[in-house]
């Protein structure tokens, strides 16, 4: 964002930025400020009580200036740490992005780019969804976010490839956060504690802040209508080998998390918001790259079906973000797929749950360099993804999961070059006491690519681990619907 010039711009900028808060808070939560005259987007509302259910007491003004004092916050903070080379915006860059439009595609590090972008678009995004907005309003404020960043916040020309990312796959990633705060604010029922409270402001920061600055005013939790839900950690020590350029051999370790919800088949559940379903993975380990994969798919827009006493689904439009880097190359994709998820009772004790997807996006895919900035690819890209989980007598899971990405030269710097990588993993978790399992897991990926002048380059990626498992569904997350059934997560 633009500041004043000198060596006193950014404290200027800073206390400029306190007195729009300080405004903000006066308007909105002291009934006697109405006599200031300020936007009147902040006094027909100032007194409202947010209700998720009618949309009284929403706001469109407090993201509105949340994030500018956000993005103006970033920017200083990277003036200072980094300097003005780049940072040191002024009204005359702001207009010669603004207008000329010399739009490119940036340089930036493969992380930086395909997750910090995504970072900070769920912050801007979960600060509007925070203040009531829905799913889509909000995806509309993170992508006017990341316009006012390109053009504002930095004096580089605008990129492209951020512009792209940076609102899309963070409204994807700020709405597992923003679910998953609500549901820990309302994990056990009453005033939240201490712990659950601090749980949710490190998942979503931008809930934390604006039930701190508002109080009672967006205080109300988002209503989750008992999503039947299955959620695990698990911890592995593993041993990596790896093919073709590169070649590594090492042990490490590694922790996971996996939720799912909105698991279709529970009685009286609807699918009729944005992420009534979803399925988010993160996973960190040991080795150089630290955070390895977060990947998350949501159904945008669907509606359930049923074949029989035995089968349950949702089909639909679905939003997916993937981030996934094993030891030497890295993967990450944003995109709309057509897919369905469903459960089939094979049995009275054995169920099988899975998902199809398949459909267009936008995707990076590279090696993981020794050193220097940059060494992937970006462009439109395809996406398929097949997802399958065998329950047996809801003591023992068997997972197999096949990803599989193409990143063409399309909308891309390097017309001539593609990137072509495939996933898969099959693990077997066996529970053992309560909520304590162990098992072994495989994961392979594989990498194909073209370059122009370098010609063809395969790579490969086995894992091969021993886990242990916490899981918070004694059921290993079966769906329960039938008449005269144990209801496991019903």
């Amino acid at each position: 964002m633009w500041i004043a010039r000198g060596p006193c711009a950014p404290r200027a900028a800073a206390r400029l930025a306190a007195a729009a808060f300080l405004a903000l808070m006066l308007a909105e939560v002291m009934p006697g400020f109405a006599a200031v005259p300020v936007s009147p987007f902040f006094l027909h509302r100032r007194n409202a009580v947010l209700n998720w259910e009618t949309g009284e007491g929403k706001s469109y003004a407090v993201p509105a200036l949340e994030i500018p004092a956000f993005l103006l916050s970033l920017n200083i903070y990277d003036r200072l740490k980094y300097g003005s080379a780049d940072y040191g915006t002024t009204p005359d860059t702001f207009q010669d992005n603004l207008v000329h439009q010399k739009w490119k595609y940036d340089t930036d590090s493969f992380r930086m780019n395909q997750f910090e972008h995504p970072l900070l678009g769920s912050i801007m995004y979960g600060f509007a969804r925070s203040s009531g907005l829905s799913f889509w309003e909000s995806w509309l404020y993170s992508n006017s976010g990341s316009l006012l960043w390109e053009t504002a916040g930095e004096t580089t020309r605008p990129s492209i490839n951020d512009l792209i990312v940076t609102g899309q796959a963070g409204s994807l990633l700020g709405e597992p956060f923003f679910r998953i705060a609500n549901l820990l604010l309302e994990g056990g029922g009453g005033d939240p504690g201490f712990w659950r409270k601090l749980g949710a402001t490190a998942v979503s920061p931008p809930t934390a802040i604006n039930r701190l600055l508002f109080g009672e005013r967006f205080r109300a939790l988002y209503p989750a209508r008992s999503p039947a839900a299955f959620v695990y950690l698990q911890f592995m020590g593993t041993s990596h080998n790896t093919g073709g350029s590169g070649q590594l051999n090492k042990s490490g370790g590694s922790a996971d998390l996996h939720l799912a919800y909105g698991l279709p088949g529970k009685d009286g559940y609807k699918y009729t918001r944005p992420f009534d379903y979803f399925n988010l993975e993160a996973s960190v380990n040991t080795g150089r790259n630290g955070l390895e994969n977060v990947m998350v798919r949501g159904l945008l827009a669907g509606k359930k079906y049923e074949r029989g006493e035995d089968f349950r689904g949702v089909f639909g439009v679905y939003g997916s973000y993937d981030y996934i880097s094993p030891t030497v190359f890295r993967v990450s994709n944003t995109s709309a797929s057509l897919g369905t998820t469903g459960q089939w009772w094979l049995s009275r004790n054995t169920a099988l749950q899975g998902t199809l997807l398949a459909g267009p996006g936008y995707g990076g895919g590279g090696l993981v360099p020794s050193q220097g900035r940059r060494n992937y690819h970006m462009g439109l890209s395809s996406q398929g993804l097949a997802a399958l989980r065998l329950i047996v007598d809801r003591k023992l899971m068997l997972d197999l999961n096949v990803r599989s990405y193409l990143i063409t030269g399309l909308s891309s710097p390097n017309s001539s070059t593609s990137e072509k990588i495939d996933r898969g993993d099959i693990s077997l978790s066996l529970l053992i006491h309560g909520p304590h399992a162990v098992g072994l897991q495989y994961v392979e990926s594989r990498r194909h690519s073209t370059v122009p002048f370098r010609g063809e380059k395969h790579q490969r990626v086995s894992v091969v681990g021993l886990s242990y498992t916490l899981s918070f569904d004694p059921h290993f997350g079966a769906v329960e619907w039938r008449d005269g059934m144990d209801s496991g997560n019903r």
